[in-house]
């Protein structure tokens, strides 16, 4: 009677398996930055996400906790907006953020989701007087470092 080996089969099906799911880990993989402790809001803490699609977008998403209302903060500016500064070296406005608070929750939230074609090197967030203006000009909240 000959005997069959089903051990390789199953070991080399369990080895492809296993390249599958770390060659798509590493496609999958993010980049998560902490933002740097500030001077303005020394109680704001969050982080951005950067990931990259198979379409070469980048995804950017960005969380703060602690955020207070733009017009409690000196120099009285009515909203928040997203920065990022391209590969490029140019500044690009991606966006607004609204810190709010929750009935469940103890803490200022805030966080903005957006993609981008162009790849960031850095973010921040300004005060500003209006959402929709094209360069920095209000005081600088909080700046990752560069990526």
């Amino acid at each position: 009677m000959e005997k069959t080996n089903l051990k390789t089969p199953v070991r080399n099906t369990l080895l492809f398996i296993a390249a599958v799911i770390m060659i798509s880990s590493l496609n999958s993989c993010a980049l998560k930055k902490p933002f740097l402790l500030s001077s303005v809001e020394p109680a704001a803490r969050g982080t951005v996400t950067i990931k990259s699609d198979k379409n070469k977008n980048y995804k950017i998403k960005v969380q703060i906790y602690n955020l207070a209302e733009a017009n409690r903060l000196p120099g009285v500016k009515s909203t928040y907006v997203v920065w990022m500064i391209t590969v490029e070296k140019t500044t690009k406005n991606i966006g607004q953020i609204k810190s709010s608070t929750g009935i469940l929750s103890k803490r200022l939230k805030a966080s903005l989701e957006t993609k981008s074609s162009f790849k960031p090197t850095k973010i921040f967030l300004t005060l500003e007087d209006d959402a929709s203006i094209q360069s920095p000009i209000g005081q600088v909240v909080l700046s990752t470092n560069n990526f």
